[in-house]
């Protein structure tokens, strides 16, 4: 089965997020679950937009429609985190980790879930 690439503009994840946050909303609920202050046809349109792509889909509620995400937000993530990885990271998720790990500041909390998480990952990759 082929993935479907995801790809979103600023905006477009904006709208998304309020969609895998709320589940299936109204434009107005969209638009008010938004940072930015949008008129509804911007908001709209976006939906529009992101049904023609693929990634939203719609039900009739009453006079209006309900908007709800196609695609699960792992999914958007993982691709943008490809991209970003093809894109600055010549392909390396190694370089892509010892950035994240070394520009960001990091808690001690947050590095001992890293490391744990690493941990995981290695007794998983072990032969039985």
């Amino acid at each position: 089965m082929d993935v479907m690439k995801i790809s979103l503009t600023d905006r477009e994840a904006d709208v998304m997020q309020a969609l895998w946050d709320r589940g299936a909303s109204t434009v107005a609920e969209v638009r008010e679950h938004l940072a930015d202050p949008l008129a509804y046809t911007t908001v709209l349109t976006v939906l529009r937009t992101l049904e023609a792509k693929g990634y939203v889909g719609h039900e009739e509620a009453g006079r209006g429609h309900r908007f709800f995400a196609t695609v699960k937000q792992q999914a958007a993530r993982k691709n943008a985190v490809q991209h970003l990885t093809q894109k600055l990271f010549k392909g390396s998720t190694e370089l892509l980790f010892s950035h994240l790990v070394s520009e960001q500041k990091l808690s001690a909390d947050q590095l001992a879930r890293m490391r744990q998480l690493l941990a995981e990952h290695v007794d998983k990759e072990k032969p039985e």
